[in-house]
């Protein structure tokens, strides 16, 4: 018996049909393929959520200001100058004449000018310029310091009681008073003062140095100034 085919099921007469619906499928595939949207995710979520968020840091921005400087000012206009012709003669105004002669009257009083006179402190023996002359002494100015310092220390060897350190009891040794006084503008012997180991050998020294003669005043730039002087006086005790 021959098995007849049925030609409903001959698929040949559908390969067209087929090649058009395989060709629609593979273009809607990659056309919601290329359409499809992927969403990153958070490298956060990937690690578990355990990573700190980064602090953000704002950074101010500079501008760099430039400073305009004022335009310079304009130069000073020209005097207006007169233009002569050359065959004009100009009259030139003589000058005026500031000589004054003997019927010139001057209505102003003329004021004298008194400069102040510089005051000068008292200046140290050791740097004035013309040293006190003692009574006596002579020669330059050297020499006159000089006579001025030996005359001052045979007084105080004259005058001075030397055994006033023994009978203050006080221990053997050298013992020093010193004396500072000042030769004023006169010459004479003032602000004087002591300091020593004793009150006593104190008052000596200062009675002493009282009894120096008035001298000729120091002088310091040509005028006369006070003198300061230190005096030590030096006492052997046994």
């Amino acid at each position: 018996m021959e098995i007849k085919k049925n030609p409903k099921a001959n698929l040949e007469n559908y390969s067209k049909l087929f090649l058009q619906l395989g060709l629609v499928l593979a273009l809607l595939i990659s056309y919601v393929s290329i359409e499809y949207k992927t969403f990153d995710r958070e490298l956060d979520d990937l690690l578990g959520g355990n990573l700190e968020e980064e602090e953000e840091i704002d950074i101010p921005l500079t501008e760099r200001i430039e400073l305009v400087q004022p335009p310079p000012p304009p130069p000073p206009a020209p005097e207006k100058i007169e233009i002569v012709e050359d065959d004009k003669d100009v009259i030139e105004d003589p000058p005026a004449s500031t000589e004054a002669d003997q019927d010139t009257k001057i209505d102003e009083p003329i004021k004298e000018v008194i400069e102040d006179e510089e005051v000068l402190e008292d200046v140290p023996f050791s740097i004035i310029e013309d040293a006190p002359i003692y009574p006596g002494c002579e020669g330059n100015k050297a020499e006159l310091k000089k006579c001025l310092q030996k005359s001052i220390q045979k007084h105080i060897g004259r005058k001075f009681n030397t055994g006033l350190a023994s009978e203050l009891g006080l221990e053997p040794g050298r013992k020093r008073v010193i004396v500072i006084f000042k030769i004023d503008k006169t010459g004479k012997i003032v602000d004087v003062r002591a300091r020593g180991p004793h009150a006593r050998l104190e008052k000596e020294g200062i009675k002493v140095v009282k009894m120096l003669p008035k001298m000729i005043p120091g002088k310091q730039r040509g005028r006369p100034v006070g003198v300061k002087y230190t005096l030590p006086i030096t006492l052997q005790v046994e």
